[in-house]
């Protein structure tokens, strides 16, 4: 399904319940019965599958009611998406029932898929009747959401479209991002997962990345092997990636969880502020150290000095990051969740790569990456096209950082700024240019006008600016400064006009002129 047919579908669903619903709340309705369709569609082709494996229908049926290990998971007969369906009388509560029956044969459904009640009262007024639940499932059931049929991700992309178009306006999509299909799939290819490692998304959203990473190490499986990645049976697989993601928005945690168990995957979701409140930790009260790390966490969002002060978890150690932009918090939590040859990559706002640098005096941010270039954890940095991500039009960055890099001393620096295809409403990476940017890193080439490799000397010669448009010649006219980006810059400079004014007035006190400052 590409994403026109996909947002035309979720327009046509949001607009049937137009009316009785305020329109911030309309992902809360469409998202758990998209929920429930997608866990139907494809156990109807898990039972379909066993059926071609045994040539009886009706013994398939048997076995799958009866030994649970030989398909996902199980929907009872008489609750699955087209029973329900079939007469809108007493539609509400037949939907609760059939996702809490469902929740109750398969545990790790519980608190998931069950978090909706379908036939709640307001003020003693049903919020949805039953007739216009029916026209919603008749709009839902237009499309099949099998493994087959959509993307990984399709929830995660669903969320992100019903929160950009219906709830920004109430303030509440602030700050959410979705990793669009074709980025995710570059950092898993970059990120290059082997068999039985640890993955770690801190900002784990609906999951997609560390799905996208489990994919990609089947692909990898299935090429050595020489056979489709679909055919691949558990036992081709050798050690799974176990993974692990925190997410701090219920609703967005239980999209993780879901699509954890509907792609059969070994995935510890918990849900928390991963900044404030890291849930992973080891038996010394430490951060638990992984393989790899990926993510994409809000960009730019803000914490107090004092988040990073308090921090018990000597993750900050290389520098607190402004208040004004959490960028280096991140990177800093994340390379902290590192193992000591772990390897992480990251997508970030273009300026944590640039801002504060040839700035006179210091710069919190610019003084982090310093410590990050020398202790030569940088690998690559690649600039991406404007207008791939939904909730901006301003470009981002994927930052690596490796422990462990096989080219100490040298950072790649890729301007793939121009590698994309026009779009409506964005733009997108085609498989070419994924391959294109990947084989930049992978080979660890430069090449004209794409790429640039320099050496730590001279990160640290351009003051620890890593942007790579200044080191690729580009053709271009410089672009305006986004108006993301120039806020960010106008809330540092005030926050160090404030700390300078407090050393200040400190050094006046101490001279006595305390009373005149005031005055």
């Amino acid at each position: 399904m590409d994403i026109t047919t996909l947002e035309n579908w979720l327009w046509d669903a949001a607009c049937s319940i137009r009316g009785p619903l305020d329109a911030p709340k309309y992902k809360d309705y469409i998202l758990p019965l998209l929920f429930y369709k997608r866990l139907c569609d494809v156990f109807t082709d898990e039972r379909a599958r066993l059926t071609d494996e045994l040539g009886d229908e009706t013994l398939a049926r048997e076995l799958a009611q009866r030994d649970r290990g030989l398909i996902r998971f199980y929907v009872p007969d008489e609750h699955t998406w087209d029973q329900v369906r079939r007469s809108p009388v007493d539609l509400g509560e037949r939907l609760t029932d059939a996702m809490r029956a469902i929740a109750r044969e398969n545990p790790k459904l519980q608190g998931v898929i069950d978090r909706r009640d379908f036939n709640v009262t307001e003020a003693g007024q049903r919020i949805l009747e039953d007739n216009t639940l029916a026209r919603l499932m008749e709009i839902l059931n237009q499309h099949r959401l099998g493994l087959g049929d959509v993307e990984p991700d399709i929830l995660g992309r669903a969320y992100e479209y019903l929160l950009r178009k219906f709830a920004e306006g109430s303030g509440q999509s602030a700050g959410e991002f979705f990793t669009p299909r074709e980025v995710g799939l570059l950092m898993a290819f970059i990120l290059n997962p082997q068999e039985g490692e640890t993955v770690y998304d801190p900002a784990c959203g609906s999951g997609g990345l560390l799905i996208k990473a489990q994919l990609r190490l089947r692909e990898k499986v299935a090429a050595e092997k020489g056979v489709d990645p679909r055919d691949l049976k558990p036992s081709d697989m050798g050690r799974p990636l176990q993974l692990f993601g925190q997410e701090i928005n219920a609703d967005t945690f239980a999209m993780a969880k879901m699509n954890a168990f509907i792609h059969d995957m070994d995935a510890d979701i918990q849900r928390g502020d991963t900044i404030r409140h890291p849930r992973f930790v080891d038996a010394e009260g430490g951060l638990r150290r992984f393989d790899k790390v990926t993510a994409n966490p809000m960009w730019n969002q803000k914490f107090p000095t004092d988040v990073y002060e308090n921090d018990t978890f000597g993750r900050f150690e290389r520098g607190y990051p402004p208040s004004s932009s959490a960028d280096w918090g991140w990177i800093q939590h994340m390379a902290a969740s590192l193992n000591e040859t772990g390897k992480m990559v990251v997508v970030l706002d273009t300026g944590a790569v640039s801002r504060g640098s040839g700035n006179q005096g210091s710069n919190k941010e610019r003084d982090v990456r310093k410590a990050f270039v020398e202790a030569d954890w940088v690998e690559t940095v690649i600039l991406l096209p404007e207008n791939l991500f939904y909730n901006t039009t301003a470009p981002g960055i994927i930052l690596v950082i490796d422990k462990a890099k096989p080219h100490p001393g040298e950072i790649l620096l890729i301007n793939a700024s121009k590698l994309c295809a026009k779009g409506r409403p964005k733009n997108y990476l085609t498989d070419e240019h994924i391959r294109q940017i990947y084989g930049l890193h992978r080979d660890w080439q430069a090449e004209d006008e794409v790429s640039a490799i320099i050496t730590t000397a001279e990160a640290t010669r351009n003051d620890y600016n890593l942007s790579p448009s200044r080191y690729v010649a580009s053709n271009d006219v410089e672009p305006p400064l986004p108006l993301e980006e120039a806020l960010v810059l106008l809330a540092e400079a005030e926050e160090e006009r404030r700390e300078a004014d407090a050393e200040l007035d400190t050094v006046l006190a101490s001279l006595g002129f305390d009373a005149w400052r005031n005055s």
